[in-house]
């Protein structure tokens, strides 16, 4: 009989729920995004967020398992992130998990955000494990984190890389508040930079003969760039909309999008071969951006596994996907589970 898992994503500014069969069978995956909501902010506010969330559990709980025929009743693990993430946007999660696990009887399972961006490439057609099998160089780029992580087998990581300032998702939305793009970041930049000339080049930080990565320096180099040929202006100004002006933004974000894409395609594709990897896998939401996941198949001679954009971003669906693994090792969680926001994976 197949194992049927509810998981619950709230760690940032989606109030997501999924339901998975036996870690691999997607039977429904309802995601609320908050993106509208903060985009007149720039950026999420955390206590906004936290508010958004318990408005928008309850129906998007009970969407996820009336959409494939279920009641709460049915399910037979509840699983929930519990950390990385913003601690009264991961507190709404958890305590909705643990009030299904405890009023049905349900067991509760502990899952980690990072983690579970992984385990999005378990719901594509491909079984990662199998085909092409362990060791696997796993890249999770999302708005808090850029990690290289080395996995040996379910719940077997090395952190091998990480940003050491800037997460790309962080850069690409403050670059795009400097070219007084929208927000989030990383479409927008994407969306202007279609028929870029690419005649403007942006520096990368190589952070030689390390798998680190750092993205502040070139979120400063595009604003000296956008001052100096007056794209950025204070901020009682609004940002010219004249044809010179929006082709200079589409040069500038064509740049820092490259110099992104470059910098950890090659990170990700020499780690890969230091490592002697059989295959990649890819997760987070920087992922669904198509000129990354693009120049990573063009250098890989590895296969390369990457999740649809609807399951890169934060989900439910990848929550039960990775709990299932975790099921099956026996592990058990208390009812006192506690959010750790600073969660490690690695």
């Amino acid at each position: 009989m197949a194992l049927t898992i509810l998981g619950i994503e709230t760690s940032c500014d989606e109030t997501a729920a999924g339901v998975v069969e036996d870690g691999k069978v997607l039977r429904s995956n309802i995601i609320s995004s908050q993106a509208e909501l903060h985009s007149r902010y720039g950026g999420v506010v955390p206590e906004v967020a936290s508010r958004q969330h318990v408005r928008d559990l309850t129906p998007v709980l009970e969407q996820a398992v009336e959409s494939c025929g279920l009641g709460l009743e049915d399910v037979d693990v509840v699983a929930v992130t519990y950390g990385p993430g913003l601690a009264g946007s991961l507190i709404t999660g958890l305590n909705a998990a643990k009030a299904i696990s405890y009023a049905l009887g349900k067991p509760l399972i502990g899952v980690n955000h990072l983690e579970a961006h992984i385990y999005a490439s378990w719901l594509t057609p491909a079984n990662p494990a199998e085909d092409p099998g362990f060791p696997l160089a796993c890249l999770v780029a999302s708005g808090g984190h850029t990690d290289l992580l080395l996995m040996e087998g379910h719940g077997d990581y090395r952190l091998v890389g990480r940003t050491r300032d800037d997460a790309a998702g962080e850069a690409f939305d403050k670059a795009a508040r400097i070219l007084g793009l929208g927000f989030p970041g990383g479409p927008e930049i994407q969306r202007v930079s279609s028929g870029a000339s690419g005649d403007y080049s942006l520096p990368r930080a190589w952070m030689r003969d390390t798998h680190d990565f750092s993205f502040s320096g070139l979120k400063t180099a595009l604003l000296h760039q956008a001052q100096d040929r007056g794209v950025y202006l204070a901020d009682s100004e609004e940002t010219p909309t004249d044809e010179a002006t929006t082709a200079l933004v589409r040069e500038l974000a064509s740049a820092f999008q490259e110099s992104v894409v470059d910098v950890i395609s090659a990170k990700l594709v020499d780690m890969a071969r230091k490592y002697r990897v059989k295959g990649l896998v890819l997760g987070g939401g920087v992922i669904a951006n198509a000129r990354l996941r693009e120049e990573i198949l063009r250098r890989s001679p590895l296969p390369v596994i990457i999740p649809p954009p609807i399951l890169c971003t934060d989900n439910g669906a990848m929550v039960a996907a990775c709990a299932y693994y975790q099921h099956l090792r026996g592990e058990q969680w208390p009812m006192d589970l506690d959010v750790d926001p600073g969660l490690p994976l690695g």
